[in-house]
């Protein structure tokens, strides 16, 4: 170990899991300062539980009575802490004093527990009461002249039921307006996945997961965001599957890793290897890599004819071959080496192993969802499954491991800017009203049309919408000239200091509260990154009497609004088998039987076209899509950004300011970097940066203060954390078709930082 130059203590990086996680868990329930977390344990992602609301992951049909991770423990721990920030809390403190917090320090003071409305005069949040805020709200609603005016921003924390309220309040009032944190994540999946193959998810369960000969995992970190897979990587390894991980950053999860259910595993050596291969691609470099994988699979068919690509999948399933052929042909080794980063012969290897396994599954999350060439690039990652019938058998597929916990399932309710038209006609069908059909904005355009003060109403159903996205600076300052800011939340965070012309700050039920409505114990849904729906029960003692949960605050915001009567609002939500039932009548081949389907021991399947090899493509058959590899070069001295997490994370959420994994201690204002790309600029390890992107316009983007720690990571490849580093990131900068910000590729040149910490 050492010290840095400003007293903060590096490590050595630490392995994945071990004896470690248990007491960081430990630490965690301890800080939050409570007991009634510790509880809540015993009852996450049980069947009689709530689900985790931390990722996606789906429970194991072997679940234990203890399912969870370390960060699934620090997600019940933050919200069930003992923490309050109470009216007396707002009262000490000026909205202006808040902005120069932390992100950390504001949501650390804990709990909402009382709706809170933001004075100007005193710029400050005091208290009123729920049916006043529900009035100025429904007031403003039925004020728009244009209901384009309104955007409502959905979390993919959003129970099924509170989503589809959520959506049909929207849509009554006549927008498409609904920006949500997919837009910013996987939306380059969805629109990849489905050209492809006809649906917008993967095609996996996680009993596949159970036969797969060999597992991609490709522009994913699972021992930060996604922990539980590492039990399903693990148990892969240790049956004989080969496991192939792709990323930029050689990361402690996808090397080894130590069960703390296992007692062996605790002690000194006693980690699982994961990664049989590893390849340490260029940031962006992906589509490059994965040409190069095609282009030696092809060639090895050339030679023998039959015995890399299943022509019987093919030709009966596929169309566009011919074109695909051609175009992995025409990439050259001089550019495909050049653009990856990776040699031929490193390539050729993982190739090879892939024409060996008969069941592949590929996995991939943000690290190619957020590049300009994503689409294409998810699109390579099918064409490889293509190429082997890969898809529609058991051990095989395509699993875009989503983030947030019902982030899949807030889309299939509805929460989409361009919804399918048989969602529409289900709503119209059901609830006797036209709704729009243009498209609505999603979050590029939310912050374009911000930005030129087109946004009258602003609502953020969880979430914090200005820390997540790029730009943010510019983005609080667009959000803070809105009439009216609605902020639901269980936590203060940075966007609710972004308050218009005035804001409401609506305190909400967390997934472990006890939901009442008319004083009967409540249940919500939630889908999983596989396709299972399943119920969720809080347990806990709401944090406080004056919460509402998330389905009664769309309901009484819309109740307040009288454009919207034709709907029974408080009906709805007054059971919320009710909302089921609305759900069911508009999605019936979904969701048919809803209510008595969730009584299913861990749920029900939706079903996936693709995996029945019905493809719902225009030709009727799944697409090979070819591309070009992009020529990425920069100019001299410039470097390829990537944003990432650190192990005490979630989302925007940060928990320490640690990241054991990676062995940093007490600071996230550090920039990994190459010990070459350090030497050739005069920089050292340790030392203080400023760091610059560069877009071609006249926006000065720069973050400064920033410490250079030298890591293992390709030459001309930095990294850093999110969110600290979005005000690098441009908005207008956003992957092609899909619109996701390029946070995985932006453009910067380092300085030495000369200013005082």
């Amino acid at each position: 170990m050492h010290t840095m130059a400003n007293g903060q203590v590096r490590k050595k990086s630490g392995q994945a899991g071990g004896a470690e996680a248990l007491l960081a868990t430990t630490r965690r329930l301890a800080d939050d300062g409570g007991t009634s977390g510790a509880r809540a344990l015993l009852s996450i992602n049980q069947p009689d539980g709530f689900d985790c609301p931390g990722c996606a992951w789906p429970e194991p049909a072997r679940a234990s009575r203890l399912e969870f991770c370390e960060n699934g423990a620090k997600a019940v721990s933050f919200e069930a802490t003992s923490k309050r920030a109470t009216p007396a809390f707002f009262a000490d403190h000026r909205v202006a004093e808040l902005r120069g917090w932390s992100d950390r320090a504001l949501e650390a003071e804990g709990r909402l527990t009382h709706p809170l409305r933001y004075d100007a005069a005193s710029d400050r949040y005091v208290p009123v009461v729920w049916e006043e805020a529900f009035r100025e709200i429904g007031a403003t609603l039925e004020s728009l002249e244009n209901p384009n005016e309104a955007v409502f921003y959905t979390s993919g924390r959003t129970s099924n039921e509170a989503a589809f309220l959520y959506q049909l309040l929207g849509r009554s009032l006549g927008t498409n307006n609904f920006p949500d944190c997919s837009n910013m994540c996987h939306e380059s999946s969805g629109v990849g996945l489905t050209e492809s193959l006809g649906i917008g998810k993967g095609t996996v369960t996680l009993e596949d997961f159970d036969h797969a000969d060999l597992i991609l995992v490709v522009g994913q970190n699972p021992g930060t965001n996604h922990p539980r897979m590492l039990t399903e990587l693990q148990a892969a390894r240790a049956r004989g599957a080969s496991i192939v991980s792709m990323n930029p950053l050689r990361e402690a999860a996808l090397v080894a890793f130590a069960h703390p259910k296992n007692p062996l595993e605790m002690l000194p050596g006693g980690a699982t290897p994961i990664s049989t291969h590893y390849l340490q691609v260029k940031v962006g470099g992906d589509l490059a890599a994965l040409t190069g994988l095609a282009k030696i699979l092809l060639e090895r068919e050339a030679a023998a004819p039959g015995t890399v690509v299943d022509h019987t999948f093919v030709d009966a399933h596929t169309e566009g071959f011919s074109a695909y052929l051609a175009a992995i042909e025409a990439a050259t080794w001089d550019e495909i080496e050049r653009e990856s980063g990776l040699p031929q012969e490193a390539l050729a290897e993982v190739a090879d192993l892939y024409a060996r396994s008969e069941r592949v599954i590929a996995c991939w999350a943000m690290g190619l969802t957020q590049q300009p060439h994503a689409v294409a690039t998810i699109q390579q990652v099918v064409n490889l499954l293509l190429l082997r019938g890969n898809i529609g058998r058991a051990g095989a597929g395509a699993c875009p491991v989503r983030g947030h916990s019902n982030v899949q399932g807030d889309r299939t309710m509805g929460i989409d800017h361009e919804p399918k038209p048989s969602f529409l006609e289900g709503l119209s069908r059901h609830f006797d009203f036209a709704p729009p059909t243009a498209p609505g904005f999603d979050t590029v355009a939310t912050i374009e049309a911000l930005q030129a003060d087109r946004v009258r109403f602003f609502c953020a159903m969880g979430g914090n919408f200005v820390a997540a996205t790029p730009d943010s600076p510019r983005v609080a300052a667009a959000l803070g000239r809105s009439d009216l800011n609605v902020f639901v939340a269980t936590k203060l965070n940075r966007t609710h200091l972004a308050v218009g012309g005035t804001a409401y700050l609506l305190p909400c039920l967390g997934r472990t509260e006890l939901d009442l409505q008319r004083d009967q114990p409540q249940e919500v849904t939630v889908e999983d990154s596989m396709s299972m729906v399943h119920a969720s029960r809080g347990r806990n003692l709401p944090a406080s009497s004056e919460l509402l949960s998330e389905p009664a605050i769309v309901a009484g915001m819309a109740g307040a609004t009288p454009r919207l009567a034709h709907i029974d609002w408080q009906h709805l939500v007054g059971d919320y088998a009710r909302v089921r039932d609305a759900i069911a009548a508009v999605l019936p081949e979904l969701f048919h039987d809803f209510n008595e389907r969730i009584r299913e021991p861990g749920g029900f399947y939706l079903g996936n076209s693709a995996r029945d090899r019905l493809w719902n493509t225009s030709a009727g058959k799944a697409t090979f899509v070819a591309a070009p590899i992009p020529d990425q070069s920069l100019p001299e001295r410039q470097l390829r950004l990537m944003t990432v997490r650190s192990h005490d994370q979630f989302n925007t959420t940060v928990y320490t300011d640690d990241d054991r994994y990676r062995g940093i201690f007490g600071t996230r204002k550090v920039l990994f970097v190459s010990a070459f790309d350090l030497s050739t600029r005069g920089l050292a390890d340790g030392d203080l940066l400023e760091i610059i992107s560069h877009y071609g316009d006249d926006e000065n983007r720069r973050v400064e203060g920033f410490r250079a720690v030298v890591y293992d990571i390709p030459v001309g490849c930095v990294a850093g954390y999110f969110p600290e580093l979005n005000p690098l990131v441009s908005s207008g900068s956003f992957a092609r078709r899909s619109r996701t910000p390029n946070s995985k590729l932006v453009p910067v040149t380092l300085e030495p930082f000369r200013g005082q910490l």
